[in-house]
């Protein structure tokens, strides 16, 4: 967008000033092209003369965008200069809606330690190539603040995305809070609050959202980030408010050593939402062998590390991404609830969420009972038939009646799963695990707890649980070369790494190949 300055005619002279120049970078749906008019208004509203532009960004950001502006106060008879474009080193006040795109106007020049101030939320929205990774591919924060401490002259950075919902607005709100805020913009506060009202839409929350940014930016300090997500377990309670899930509770506070109760609490909790109590229940049976194998290995004197991390991979495993569990999540109110609240739905709107599912013949015959399932199986051409009927993408509403509906009669199979054909298959899977895991064990401690960490490779379902469990049995057909090595643990660690690094397993090979050698 290009505000227009309307010039008299006759003569005028050029202003020798240089303008305020501010920059702002935002993804879809942030509300930069807002944040930019809010500037423009405020600084025509203060008798100042206001330009901006903006420049679309890469499709892999969620569209992001680059909104420049220039400031420069209106003089009689002098006629501004004004830049369409920021120039790297020339910038006075950078804002970015979302960390990784502070980073981005650091590598593009736009912050210099000799004038810029950033201003930036700390909160993260993954980008295309952060999300498509097996494993975690989400950017170091660190790296971003570390650049932007070197290369700012003053940082404000805060998490404005997470106050801004608090307040019920967007953080383009909280974001001009922070700005009125630094001083870096020659107006008060009131001719802020002002410029928001004067927009008709929002206002309250708006307001709310400015004012608290504005408070938390006086306050001075940043916000501390983390290389590693913060991951918190539910302490146990003293009661589930149910006898049978109570039951459970008083096990694992009997049975099992304080190390792992939380876990343990964690596991039970997923299996009975994914399954019922009498599932969550065999789980603590299962995990109750797993204990006094750890515990003949002298599993103490290392915090009884496999009985911890099976708790975590063994729930993780048993409550595995079948067509049943999809169904079931996807018609949750909880789900509905969260949708809305991430588009910013109003009370008085409606909201439809459209599903792409494609269901391939094998997770149809999964879901069939065991006997049944198999069948169809050992008969390629029936298979073949009934695939080409079913293996088709498809635009699923779930707010429609039919669709809800039909999605609801799917979930209701979970009283079927047990007798399940992928049930069988799953079990035989996770007791094979569990039999390298015990069989290590004494051989080989922390090789063993890494065995059980491999489970993490195996996820979802369709095409994405057929690689996962290719890249599990490659990565443990390295075992019998690492069993008898002191280091075995660290080289299963690196390939377990090396696994999630692509979808196609490039680099799993090298790793495989490098082991080989050993």
């Amino acid at each position: 967008m290009l505000n227009e300055l309307t010039i008299t005619a006759g003569p005028a002279e050029l202003a020798a000033e240089k303008p305020i120049t501010v920059a702002i970078l935002a993804m879809g749906g942030q509300g930069g092209g807002v944040l930019a008019d809010w500037i423009v208004a405020l600084a025509e509203q203060q008798g100042w003369v206001a330009q901006s532009t903006s420049v679309p960004g890469v499709a892999q950001r969620t569209g992001a965008t680059i909104y420049y502006l220039e400031l420069i106060k209106a003089r009689p008879g002098i006629r501004p200069v004004l830049a369409l474009m920021p120039t790297p080193g020339d910038v006075d006040l950078v804002v970015a809606a979302e960390l990784m795109e502070a980073g981005r106007s650091v590598l593009r020049g736009l912050v210099t330690p000799d004038r810029t101030l950033l201003i930036a939320s700390t909160h993260r929205s993954y980008a295309v190539g952060e999300k498509e990774k097996p494993g975690n591919g989400i950017g170091n924060p660190l790296v971003v603040v570390d650049a932007t401490e070197f290369a700012a002259k003053k940082t404000i950075a805060f998490d404005m995305e997470t106050l801004a919902t608090r307040n019920g607005s967007v953080v383009s709100a909280s974001l001009f809070g922070a700005v009125a805020a630094s001083g870096r913009l020659p107006f008060d506060k009131a001719a802020f609050e002002a410029t928001i009202k004067a927009g008709g839409k929002g206002i309250e929350p708006s307001l709310k959202a400015f004012n608290a940014a504005y408070d938390r930016t006086l306050k001075g300090a940043n916000d501390t980030l983390s290389d590693k997500p913060v991951k918190r377990l539910d302490p146990l309670p003293a009661s589930a408010g149910h006898p049978r899930l109570d039951a459970l509770l008083q096990r694992i506070r009997t049975e099992f050593p304080p190390e792992a109760q939380a876990m343990l609490y964690a596991g039970v909790k997923k299996l009975t939402d994914f399954q019922d109590v009498a599932y969550a229940g065999a789980y603590l049976d299962r995990l109750g062998a797993l204990l006094r194998a750890d515990v003949a290995a002298g599993g103490g004197a290392h915090g009884h590390a496999f009985t911890v991390e099976a708790a975590k991979y063994l729930a993780i495993a048993m409550a595995y991404d079948d067509v049943i569990r999809v169904a079931d999540l996807k018609i949750r109110g909880s789900r509905f609830e969260r949708v809305r609240r991430e588009v910013g739905a109003k009370a008085d709107q409606l909201v439809y969420t459209t599903e792409f599912m494609h269901p391939r013949m094998e997770e149809v015959c999964g879901t069939l009972p065991k006997g049944l399932g198999q069948w169809i199986e050992d008969r390629p051409a029936l298979f073949q038939w009934f695939d080409r009927r079913v293996n088709k993408g498809r635009r699923v509403r779930t707010g429609t009646l039919g669709w809800f509906m039909s999605l609801y009669a799917l979930s209701s199979l979970k009283g079927l799963r047990p007798r399940s054909l992928r049930h069988a298959r799953e079990v035989a899977h996770w007791e094979a695990w569990l039999a390298i895991a015990l069989d290590t064990l004494p051989r080989n401690y922390d090789l063993a707890v890494e065995v059980i960490a491999c489970r993490r490779l195996v996820k979802g379902y369709s095409d994405t649980h057929a690689r996962g469990l290719s890249k599990f049995d490659r990565v443990l057909s390295s075992l019998p070369l690492l069993v008898t090595r002191e280091d075995g643990a660290a080289w299963l660690r690196r390939l377990r790494q090396a696994a999630l690094l692509d979808e196609n397993g490039d680099a799993l090979n090298g790793a495989l190949a490098t082991v080989a050698t050993l």
